[in-house]
């Protein structure tokens, strides 16, 4: 059973079937935990699994596999008053989930695209792992770290650009529009440090932290397509003060 298989596996049995027994057989007895929502090891997990309400369900969308590293991008319903869009990356070690990140935000029903922000391609396409991942690791220095406008269409189609975040509509003129309206609002898209590039076919993750008005956890989903980006999802997440475990979020 591959990486991709066997988080698909735990995370149903886990999050599906709601059953904390699936602790014993996916998690490794080292879990170190990074999300917001629970400690470190397989005793928190197990708590957790084990106070989901009657109802709660997981929606995938999409998933990627890069080496140890597999990310699942989907919407929880349950662990609050309204769904919740998440990326969750998991690393494999030796057959067991080893350790855990993720980022939350809540579903937005009108969006400035009308697109969802999880609906769109849902495999990844293709053999060009490695180009996909060039692609994002330079755009991702040269336009969200080092922020030079100027090679944008380098690296982003200028005929397809679908856009996910709900605040941004198609094309390079709606993230323009956003940009604009954000920077009215003091939130300035600033990416300090990338944490992890995770790759499969034409699907590039970047998981990031920077500001956006206040320390912020970017998780960016791209689509590569001949050579350029043309679709992105993501979710921004606000770094909180106080974890419960000491291993921080990245």
């Amino acid at each position: 059973m591959g990486n991709k298989e066997i988080v698909l596996k735990a995370a149903g049995e886990l999050f599906g079937d709601r059953d904390p027994s699936a602790v014993d057989r996916w998690v490794a007895p080292g879990y170190r935990q990074h999300s917001s929502l629970v400690a470190d090891g397989p005793e928190a997990l197990r708590g957790l699994v084990a106070s989901l309400p009657e109802g709660f369900r997981y929606e995938l969308a999409r998933v990627i596999a890069d080496g140890d590293l597999v990310a699942l991008h989907g919407v929880y319903h349950g662990f609050g008053p309204e769904p919740l869009v998440a990326f969750d990356l998991f690393r494999v070690e030796d057959g067991k989930l080893a350790e855990h990140w993720d980022a939350l935000t809540p579903v937005v029903g009108d969006t400035a695209s009308g697109r969802s922000q999880t609906d769109g391609a849902a495999q990844p396409a293709g053999d060009g792992t490695e180009g996909s991942r060039a692609l994002v690791t330079e755009f991702a220095q040269r336009i969200l770290q080092d922020a030079d406008y100027s090679v944008l269409t380098d690296y982003i189609s200028t005929e397809t650009y679908l856009q996910h975040n709900p605040e941004a509509a198609d094309g390079l003129d709606g993230f323009g529009a956003a940009a604009a309206q954000w920077a009215q609002q003091g939130k300035n898209l600033v990416y300090k440090t990338v944490h992890r590039v995770v790759a499969e076919g034409d699907l590039v993750l970047l998981q990031s932290e920077g500001e956006f008005g206040e320390p912020v956890a970017y998780w960016d989903l791209f689509r590569v397509e001949d050579g350029r980006i043309v679709e992105h999802w993501d979710v921004i997440a606000p770094i909180p003060a106080a974890l419960p475990h000491s291993n921080g979020l990245f």
